[in-house]
């Protein structure tokens, strides 16, 4: 595999531990709504986690990380649509679609991530 890509799934890796990590144990959506230091930390991983996706299909467009573009528009919704970013979307890609993406992301990078 690329060098270049491994480097970017491993970023995305951090970045989605780090989202956990600040969220703790109990993640509760009215700890997250009533914090707005861990709202924009969370923002701003999400921001690396599409960066490093873009960059990685400007290298290879035909990588299986499902939903890429879609993870590349969320970083543009969040950079540049800040004050329109809605708390129960990132809430629901926290919990539904981040899971997902470290399973696939592991799969493509091997154990060594």
């Amino acid at each position: 595999m690329n060098l270049e890509i491994k480097k970017y799934l491993t970023d995305i890796i951090n970045s989605i531990n780090s989202i956990f990590e600040y969220l703790g144990t109990r993640r509760d959506f009215n700890v997250y709504l009533a914090n707005k230091q861990l709202r924009r930390a969370i923002e701003r991983e999400l921001e690396i986690i599409g960066e490093a996706s873009n960059r990685i299909l400007n290298i290879d467009d035909k990588i299986e990380i499902e939903d890429a573009r879609r993870i590349v528009d969320l970083r543009n919704w969040v950079i540049h649509g800040y004050d329109k970013v809605d708390d129960v979307i990132i809430w629901g890609i926290i919990s539904n679609d981040l899971p997902k993406l470290k399973k696939q992301v592991l799969r493509l990078g091997g154990k060594e991530l």
